[in-house]
């Protein structure tokens, strides 16, 4: 299992010349487009200077780490391997109703 990740939206919200709030979204896929175990999930952060979330500063001084650091990674690759597991490694297998099974006499 192949797993990339990758930030695909880092929007800021700036006020003063300084970011205040960052939305954010990475998007997790799981082997190549077209392959069988190919799995593809989008997370989503907004993150909050005043909440503690980052120290407010020039947008400009947001680089990759900075703006990957504010996601919750460690979370969202449990959430992706368990996804994977249940959709790809595992998938429930729903029971099959049997149309010709008669009611018995006795």
């Amino acid at each position: 299992m192949a797993v990339t990740k990758k930030l695909t939206k880092s929007i800021p919200h700036v006020k003063s010349s300084k970011a205040q709030i960052w939305e954010l979204e990475m998007t997790y896929e799981n082997d190549s487009e077209g392959d069988a175990t190919y799995y593809k999930s989008v997370f989503s952060q907004r993150a909050v200077a005043a909440d503690g979330d980052f120290t407010a500063a020039a947008k400009s001084s947001f680089n990759l780490a900075a703006l990957t650091a504010m996601c919750p990674t460690s979370h969202w690759d449990a959430v992706f391997a368990s996804q994977v597991e249940s959709v790809i490694t595992s998938p429930i297998v729903q029971p099959v109703p049997d149309e010709a099974f008669a009611v018995p006499s006795s």
